[in-house]
């Protein structure tokens, strides 16, 4: 009760869309670990509910072997009914099927990280509970499973994935499981007819120990440069106080670090790019834009031995800063952002239970300005989204995976000419309650639609995974 009426004073106090941070109130649950322990722990309640009633046995979910067309709205396979609009289905595995012995999707924002072959073959890494699955998506969109690597220390519902050029660097929650590296080259003489257990002791092409306690909340990856990042890695206590660790991969058998942004303590999350766009100070530098739990935190951090913050921007609706993304690498004046919390605890523009997308300007990386927002049109929570060629893609939990078009946001920035265009909805147990959906924390926290194919993958907690491509001519 008291996060929550915390919360909606500071809604109380906007003046202005963006706002300074609060300090005594980042002090009392955000510096302090509070909010975010308080949030993995409603989770886990959560999930052992799921768990208690059956959610999670991914036996049960059989494969959808052939193409499932969206029609009239909705996908009809012989067990289900999926929502949808644009978008078909292809094929679906079950955790189970994906080599899984605990058959739980793990739940981090790029749990699956795609990766295409120098020849054109694509190839994705999976995250669940107890490691990670790899699977080759065909040229007829399925899945063909080929092995698996198994976590480093204990199982955790959250493992983070992301790609770096050809490798797979994959984090978690685990204590003791520190950085894996993965080549994920390994993959291309395998036989599907025989998947591989990878061995943590002799195929890992490096693992990073050097983290506090051996775990971090999230990955980043730059692949313009050498460096990974470990962002919220525990204790608070530590010098590095959960904010951005630089870890050098020129060898990636050997990885260093060479220091840390401790600034504004805790990073959730972050995207870590080469600077290009408006602000012709930072041009050419490596500047993070950090998801900081109460704010949008910017760092310029070319120098790994002594970052700097630029700014620290709170804004309206603040309950629980998750993730963002910048509109185009290649001109980067606009972010879009998502809070995960303001539509669980009914705070500024998420009172309503429906998602939204905040629109910021960053023209100035010391002065952002949130300049609108996009509210989707189902109930749920937003969880991650990247941007690719104009167009985000969104995993919102149980309302599943939303495609928007986002390419009016120069034009107009207020958000008014954001469309949907295509969604696809895993998580057909809520669309009987009212509103359409549960604001609760349910089906997918992760999707991979990168790929030249137009093949796309969704990963879910509780089924597993499932292929998606846009219908013909339905994604301009």
């Amino acid at each position: 009760m008291f996060i929550r009426s915390a919360l909606l004073s500071l809604s109380a106090l906007a003046a202005a869309k963006e706002l300074p941070k609060n300090e005594i109130l980042a002090a009392e649950l955000y510096d302090s670990g509070i909010r975010h322990a308080n949030n993995m722990a409603l989770k886990k309640e959560h999930w052992a509910i799921q768990d208690a009633a059956g959610a999670y046995n991914s036996v049960q979910y059989a494969e959808v072997k052939e193409k499932v067309e969206c029609l009239n709205g909705t996908a009809i396979t012989a067990t289900d009914t999926f929502r949808c609009s644009n978008l078909d289905l292809l094929h679906f595995l079950s955790h189970a099927e994906l080599g899984s012995s605990r058959g739980v999707g793990s739940s981090s924002w790029a749990d699956i990280s795609g990766w295409t072959s120098d020849d054109g073959r694509e190839f994705v890494a999976i995250g669940q509970q107890d490691g990670a699955a790899f699977a080759e998506v065909t040229k007829e969109g399925k899945l063909s499973y080929l092995g698996r690597l198994p976590q480093f220390s204990t199982p955790s519902t959250w493992r983070e994935i992301r790609g770096s050029n050809d490798l797979m660097i994959i984090g978690s929650e685990a204590q003791g499981h520190g950085i894996q590296i993965f080549d994920m080259k390994k993959l291309l003489e395998v036989d599907p007819a025989s998947p591989v257990t990878f061995s943590n002791e002799n195929d890992l092409v490096g693992h990073y120990k050097g983290l506090p306690v051996g775990r971090a909340h999230n990955v980043v990856t730059n692949p313009e440069t050498n460096f990974i990042y470990a962002v919220g890695a525990m204790p608070r206590t530590d010098k590095c106080k959960s904010g951005i660790i630089f870890i050098d991969i020129s060898d990636p058998s050997k990885p260093t670090s060479p220091g840390c942004a401790a600034q504004d303590g805790y990073v959730h999350d972050a995207q870590c790019l080469i600077y290009h766009g408006p602000d012709k100070e930072f041009e050419g530098r490596e500047v993070c834009y950090g998801y900081n739990e109460d704010t949008l935190t910017i760092y310029d951090v070319t120098d790994k031995t002594a970052s700097t913050v630029l700014s620290i921007t709170s804004y309206e609706g603040a309950a629980y800063t998750h993730q963002g993304v910048v509109l185009d690498p290649k001109n980067q004046q606009y972010l879009l952002l998502d809070d995960e919390y303001d539509e669980y605890d009914k705070v500024g523009p998420g009172i309503s239970g429906n998602p939204i997308t905040y629109i910021w300007d960053i023209s100035s990386l010391r002065a952002p300005k949130q300049t609108g927002l996009y509210k989707s049109g189902a109930k749920g929570v937003d969880h991650n989204q990247y941007v690719a060629d104009g167009f985000a893609y969104q995993s919102n939990y149980g309302t599943g995976f939303r495609v928007l078009d986002v390419r009016s946001i120069p034009e107009d920035p207020t958000g008014a000419g954001v469309k949907e265009i295509g969604f696809f909805d895993i998580y057909p147990e809520d669309d009987n309650q009212a509103g359409g959906g549960s604001v609760n924390f349910v089906g997918t926290w992760s999707s991979y639609a990168l790929f030249k194919s137009g093949h796309i993958l969704i990963n879910t907690m509780e089924r597993g995974a499932f292929i998606v491509k846009f219908q013909e001519g339905k994604q301009v």
